[in-house]
């Protein structure tokens, strides 16, 4: 049985040869957010049962667990709704996740690159790895995201690429072959390049793409809530020996399918806005509010009203900043779209929107 290993930089060659080598002699691997203080990242090495942890500068052991034999991967997530949990993701689920995606992006290793320029911390960056080395693509890793040096890597071999909506616009998407943008929501009008992609660090990163389920994923939709079969499932939260044994995953989320079978992800469950008895969902109203062109960033919550229970609220930062924005125009453009009760009824004007290290608005902080 092998032991778990912290990772305390950011993704970068050392990373992957360290990855390689940590494997090799049957260990896994838990990469630390280089975001977070110093003080945080020593309370989840204590927490998750971290044996060692390696620096580009140093490398310090402690006591810790160990883990079981196919185990090669913990993430922790973003732990907004209490302490964050160890999700571990086992080398079957990772591999799985590989040859998929490989499999739906026609992935030629003699022509393809992949890069990496979102923090490892999360599956996201993390699985762009995975993808690489499982299926003997090249990979060109770069520290963080950069807007100039990823397009320079589209333009200098790179193909394939990761990406949040936020980063997204802000290259030329036409130098990749394929984009897979994932971890917020996604504006409506993308480039044909573009893949928008579902999934959760439970799933192995992406299992929807463009609003289809991949080969061999399975999901249902009970109780307005989806839930997942796949074989990129997780195998337990760290500290949790009780086995998904079902082999089916309550993914929080709320969705539907449309009459073309293709999945809508309304946003989570805990998300929903209850106005005058009426449960709204933020998602479907943003997705509207994006095609307005109003907002160069936005949210919509909802705020304590004594006669509604709940206002639908925008919280936004305005493209132009000289021109007053009034509820009652954007309710009548908004008009055709949603019904009544979903309309916003006031709006926050903010300088910008909290996010996490991948570029996902934090609602609950606005």
């Amino acid at each position: 049985m092998g032991k778990l290993i912290a990772f305390d930089m950011e993704g970068c060659d050392f990373f992957v040869s360290k990855l390689l080598e940590i494997w090799d002699k049957g260990h896994s691997v838990f990469p630390l957010d280089q975001r977070l203080p110093q003080a945080k990242k020593e309370q989840l090495v204590k927490a998750f049962g971290v044996s060692e942890v390696i620096s580009e500068k140093e490398t310090y052991k402690t006591k810790g667990i160990l883990m079981e034999p196919d185990d090669a991967l913990v993430i922790a997530t973003s732990g907004t709704t209490g302490d964050p949990k160890g999700v571990v993701l086992t080398h079957t689920a990772l591999k799985a996740s590989s040859r998929v995606t490989s499999s739906q992006l026609d992935v030629q290793n003699s022509v393809d690159e992949w890069l990496c320029c979102i923090p490892v911390s999360h599956i996201g960056g993390f699985s762009v790895i995975t993808r690489a080395l499982h299926n003997g693509v090249r990979l060109r890793v770069q520290r963080r995201f950069d807007a100039a040096l990823c397009e320079e890597a589209g333009r200098s071999g790179s193909t394939l690429v990761s990406l949040v909506p936020t980063a997204l616009g802000r290259i030329d998407s036409s130098v990749f072959r394929k984009i897979l943008v994932g971890g917020a929501a996604a504006p409506q009008i993308l480039p044909d390049n573009v893949i928008v992609t579902y999934g959760l660090t439970e799933t192995g990163s992406g299992i929807v793409y463009n609003g289809i389920p991949l080969p061999d994923v399975k999901i249902e939709i009970r109780d307005g809530e989806i839930v997942v079969q796949s074989p990129t499932l997780f195998s337990r939260y760290l500290g949790d020996e009780s086995q998904n044994s079902e082999q089916w995953f309550s993914t929080g989320d709320a969705g539907f399918f449309q009459d073309d079978q293709k999945l809508v992800v309304t946003g989570r469950l805990d998300d929903a806005i209850v106005t005058g008895g009426e449960k709204v969902w933020p998602t479907l109203i943003e997705r509207e509010l994006d095609s307005l062109g109003l907002f160069s960033e936005h949210v919509v919550v909802g705020r304590y009203d004594q006669e509604w229970g709940q206002a639908v609220t925008i919280i936004g930062v305005p493209k132009n900043s000289e021109k007053p924005l009034d509820i009652s125009d954007i309710r009548d453009q908004l008009r055709d779209f949603l019904p009544n009760y979903s309309l916003p009824k006031a709006i926050e004007i903010v300088d910008e929107l909290p996010r996490n290290a991948m570029g996902k608005i934090l609602r609950r902080l606005v």
